[in-house]
């Protein structure tokens, strides 16, 4: 599902009015999304947790996996009012215990989800939760996470998305959900 019509609802517009654009960030050519300015808001965010959680609620989630680090600020909230656990999605060396991973690639370079072990059971219902989808690599490295630990992967969602990046076709048909495109 694509990203709502700003027209839809009026809580749409007022998040993306929060987005700071930082030109040449962290390189030249890149338009970073900046979400910090919508955490500055406690509206803006309060709406954007909202409107994640109305679309969730009701639909037998048991976890929301949040990946790192962005997706650890969105993520909770969203599992607390849905009734679900949180789970952590690392980088290498952030969980200690006995973790599962997944490489993947980067647009300029390879990283590494992780997962501790028993943190998901067979059958669960998840929704993996992101700030941002680009060129859809970290969530479908989520996914994959998931999947090999038995969890149906539900849905991902999204605050933003890049859609001239394709992100979108890359994750194997499942749904993603964003509230906002970004061009």
């Amino acid at each position: 599902m694509s990203a709502p019509k700003v027209g839809e609802d009026p809580r749409i517009r007022d998040i993306m009015s929060r987005i700071r654009v930082v030109p040449d960030f962290p390189k030249p050519g890149i338009m970073f999304q900046d979400i910090t300015t919508v955490l500055l808001d406690p509206k803006a965010f309060k709406d954007a947790i909202n409107l994640f959680v109305e679309r969730y609620k009701g639909r037998n989630i048991s976890v929301v996996a949040g990946i790192e680090a962005r997706g650890f600020i969105f993520g909770p909230p969203i599992a607390l009012a849905i009734g679900a656990k949180f789970v952590p999605l690392r980088k290498p060396g952030k969980l200690p215990g006995e973790v599962i991973s997944e490489d993947y690639e980067l647009e300029y370079g390879k990283d590494c989800l992780q997962m501790h072990v028993g943190a998901v059971e067979s059958k669960e219902r998840a929704l993996v939760v992101d700030d941002l989808i680009a060129t859809g690599g970290t969530l479908c490295a989520a996914m994959n996470l998931l999947e090999r630990a038995g969890a149906e992967v539900v849905e991902c969602a999204c605050l933003i998305e890049l859609p001239d990046l394709k992100g979108r076709e890359r994750l194997k048909g499942k749904p993603l959900y964003v509230l906002l495109e970004a061009h």
